[in-house]
């Protein structure tokens, strides 16, 4: 496993050897990126004279952007499976790594913070830079629901699957509360570590200032309310946003539940909303044609034994490798996007063993077909007639059907056809979650309508 150690510099001439020789002495296989971010103190020159060296690359800043800027330039250039930040300073100590890459390397965990208040020794500075580092990460811990204890450290070390994840903005310390935002709204799994720590005082060139608390602030406030924003994947916006909505989620999962056997393929499972759970189960195909998602399952659940993450492509039919006959073909959200859905539900067909079902969901309602659907790159909504009908030219035998959220209609006709949105707003999503009551008080009944259309086909057994 080789790592990526990132060297953000700018104007470090005094410490910029000496750093380069304690992560060279660290005996693990690695290569070393150093960042420089506009220096002007020696430190530029000093880099462009070093001779070439095989496990370090220098790559300069044409002007001064801050540490975020060069971290991002960092992870853009690391090709080691792992990533580590690394502060020029020697505040931090490089023989900590085989302590971070520990959790990793056993599997348990996909990013590991070292934290600075529970390891030792530590050098004793000013309280207040300990309140206010405090203060930062319990603010940051209220809007990511995670306990860490030390959210500005310099050192996070994460696998390069989960870096190419992230899509920062940030470019000064904002990094920190942005890279822990991120990866919290991301379910990765995250590890701390005590790690040593020896900071220096500001005539010692420490360059942190009480403005960069006050950024940090707006960012972790920033990251909590429009964290997702800036990327264009909108089905990938909607899924994260969808993720916090753990009361619908688990409401609707409780719909389908008693239909789903113990061997499972699912189709389409995006960002594992659905996936999280299928864990009790006997045996768990997950599968999508997005590669981005592939990574995203790879790292919530590649530890399970009995879960394979795979690619497929509902267009083509053409079954995931290796897969054997399930019992289950969970496909929610999916059908809706294939050109030709009546052969993709004939591939289906061919997945099941005699007897197993096809657990179907679909949106509903044509007048409902706008913005949104356009963004998500919906080809169709369903008629449920229409529906059944596909579904029985396939082969199956109609076990059940019914029509699902009809609270969710006004919503989405008001968002995707008055106000042509292309995601939901997080806020209004919140408020939704909060009305599950209502929509299991509407599952008692059978109504003639409602946002999306489910459908259980049955493949016959032999005879």
């Amino acid at each position: 496993m080789r790592l990526s150690v990132i060297i953000p510099v700018h104007d470090e001439r005094p410490t910029i050897e000496q750093i380069l020789e304690r992560v060279r002495a660290v005996p693990i296989d690695k290569e070393i990126l150093v960042i420089d971010d506009g220096s002007r103190d020696g430190t530029r020159e000093y880099l462009q004279a070093r001779p070439p060296q095989p496990d370090l690359r220098v790559f300069f800043q044409p002007e001064n952007r801050g540490k975020g800027a060069a971290v991002r330039r960092g992870l853009d250039e690391a090709r080691g499976e792992v990533v580590v930040i690394q502060d020029a300073d020697l505040e931090y100590d490089p023989q900590d790594y085989r302590k971070l890459i520990e959790p990793i390397d056993q599997g348990l965990a996909d990013v590991v913070y070292g934290s600075r208040f529970l390891g030792w020794p530590r050098r004793v500075l000013r309280f207040r830079h300990q309140l206010a580092n405090r203060f930062l990460t319990t603010l940051s811990n209220l809007a990511t629901d995670l306990n860490l204890s030390d959210m500005e450290t310099c050192y996070k070390m994460m696998t390069r699957d989960v870096a190419k994840t992230l899509r920062l903005r940030s470019d000064r310390f904002g990094i920190e509360p942005e890279i822990t935002a991120q990866i919290a709204r991301l379910g990765y799994r995250v590890y701390e570590v005590p790690i040593s720590y020896h900071g220096r005082d500001y005539w010692e060139g420490k360059k942190i200032r009480w403005t960069d608390g006050i950024a940090a602030v707006w960012t972790i406030l920033r990251c909590a309310f429009a964290a997702d924003e800036h990327d264009e994947d909108a089905g990938y916006r909607i899924l994260q946003r969808m993720q916090k909505v753990s009361r619908y989620n688990r409401w609707m999962w409780q719909q389908l539940e008693h239909f789903v056997g113990n061997r499972v393929l699912e189709v389409g499972s995006g960002v594992g909303n659905m996936t999280r759970f299928l864990l009790r189960r006997e045996r768990v195909v997950a599968t999508d044609l997005n590669e981005r998602y592939l990574r995203i399952l790879r790292q919530l659940f590649g530890s399970y034994p009995h879960v394979t993450i795979d690619r497929f492509d509902l267009n083509d039919g053409r079954p995931p490798p290796g897969a054997e006959r399930v019992d289950t073909v969970l496909c929610l959200n999916v059908l809706e996007h294939v050109e030709h859905d009546d052969r993709a539900l004939a591939s289906l067909h061919d997945l099941l063993e005699p007897g197993g079902r096809l657990v179907l969901l679909v949106p509903a309602l044509r007048a409902l077909y706008g913005s949104l659907d356009r963004a998500l790159e919906h080809r169709r909504r369903y008629r449920r007639a229409e529906l059944l009908d596909k579904l029985r030219a396939a082969g199956f035998e109609i076990e059940d059907s019914w029509f699902f959220n009809l609270l969710g209609v006004a919503g989405w006709y008001l968002n995707s056809r008055l106000l042509r949105r292309t995601t939901f707003p997080p806020l209004q999503l919140a408020l939704y979650d909060r009305l599950v009551p209502l929509l299991r008080v509407e599952s008692r009944f059978r109504l003639p309508v409602g946002m999306s259309l489910i459908a259980i086909g049955r493949k016959p057994r032999r005879r």
